[in-house]
């Protein structure tokens, strides 16, 4: 068998792995989106949904992890593929994370249901949080399969957009909270919902930052954004294992 085979096998796998974590990130995007749903319109079916989901989730990161033990076992990879099959897994467990932000969500969600919360508590307050949340997602799965450094890096500014969206919320319900004690209870519930989708950012943000670690060699997590952009002009070895 030819290297060049062995190669195109390599590539092949490596393939079907990058096929299978965009499908896990598709069905965590739909999570969320429909866990937004749930929230908005207190929708029972659309909370079921999300923990349907959920199942599937699991078990693509099941065997994501599987094909990835297997590919290192039998290719024994070189600096630069494994780094790309580390930033897979690291990818694969984040999504993984997202999901059960999506699925904690889903069960408050029935819980204010459930406990016939008030329907003026601000749900849909949330809303703008959420769909930047999905947004999030969507642009970092993007930059993730073109490799785009640039993508990444707008990723990392803008999770501070959720970040700031959760702070105004908090003072939202802390308002509510005090002029009815009787919404104490379904408050906290949206304050961990709340929490719940400020995850989701910053999960989106560990994807970005697995991007540059590929493109560019570089570890830049606990790195503002401003010390990674210093970091990424003065590389002179882009790329480099």
């Amino acid at each position: 068998m030819t290297d060049k085979h062995l190669s195109s096998q390599f590539d092949a796998e490596l393939g079907r792995v990058s096929a299978r974590v965009m499908e896990m990130g598709g069905l965590v995007e739909a999570q969320i989106h429909t866990a937004a749903q749930a929230l908005t319109q207190l929708d029972t079916e659309a909370v079921a949904q999300v923990v349907a989901t959920e199942q599937r989730v699991n078990a693509l990161e099941v065997e994501i992890d599987h094909a990835l033990t297997t590919i290192i076992a039998r290719r024994q990879p070189t600096a630069r593929d494994l780094r790309l099959l580390m930033a897979f897994s690291k990818t694969t467990a984040n999504l993984e994370r997202m999901g059960d932000e999506a699925h904690k969500m889903a069960r408050m969600v029935q819980a204010i249901i459930e406990r016939n919360a008030p329907r003026s508590l601000p749900t849909k307050d949330l809303q703008r949080a959420l769909e930047l949340a999905s947004k999030l997602l969507r642009k970092a799965l993007d930059a993730f399969a073109r490799m785009d450094t640039g993508a990444a890096l707008a990723i990392l500014q803008e999770d501070d957009a959720i970040d700031e969206e959760f702070d105004g919320f908090v003072r939202t319900l802390i308002t509510y909270m005090m002029e009815d004690p009787r919404s104490i209870s379904a408050s906290l519930d949206l304050l961990f919902l709340a929490k719940a989708i400020e995850r989701i950012g910053d999960h989106s943000k560990n994807l970005a930052e697995q991007v540059i670690y590929l493109v560019e060699g570089k570890d830049v997590r606990h790195q503002s954004v401003e010390q990674i952009i210093r970091s990424l002009s003065s590389a002179p070895n882009k790329g480099q294992p």
